[in-house]
């Protein structure tokens, strides 16, 4: 008798998570690591997708925060992924979370061969450098991303310093 309870109730068990649905994709921590994932797959498109129309992106190296999603794209991810195509972003150990913050370590690399959006030449050069992200999701999208890294240290890969 108890074994015919045990696997009923492992059946209906199965069923309920079977059928229950995923709320995962809807966590602040979800929704950084696919723009993460679209950032290494170089479509800017997509990484901006998740932002929200009115996102602020604070780069501390800049000093000046860019705000809106179509200004973010052009002005940071475009950028970005034109300079470096061969970029990526990793993310180093797993992410602080609370609430709808996050927050993480990473280091980005790559070869700028392209030209920055400046008008700044292509070096041609192999850089990695580390940093820190905050971010804060309402949602399911970006509202604030604040990126704090060592810029001189990245000039100086690049030979630009």
């Amino acid at each position: 008798m108890h074994r015919r309870q045990f696997l009923t109730s492992a059946a209906i068990a199965a069923t309920l998570l079977a059928t229950a649905p995923s709320f995962a994709a809807d966590t602040a921590q979800s929704v950084v690591e696919a723009y993460l994932a679209a950032w290494n797959a170089h479509d800017s498109a997509k990484a901006a997708g998740y932002f929200a129309d009115d996102v602020t992106y604070y780069d501390a190296s800049v000093g000046t925060p860019v705000k809106g999603k179509e200004a973010a794209k052009t002005g940071v991810i475009d950028n970005f992924l034109k300079a470096v195509p061969d970029a990526v972003w990793t993310m180093k150990g797993a992410p602080v979370v609370e609430g709808d913050r996050v927050s993480f370590e990473w280091e980005f690399s790559g070869t700028n061969t392209g030209s920055w959006a400046d008008g700044t030449a292509a070096t041609g050069k192999k850089f990695s450098f580390t940093g820190a992200s905050m971010f804060s999701i309402k949602d399911g999208k970006i509202t604030t991303q604040s990126d704090y890294y060592d810029a001189l240290g990245f000039y100086k890969q690049l030979g630009l310093m």
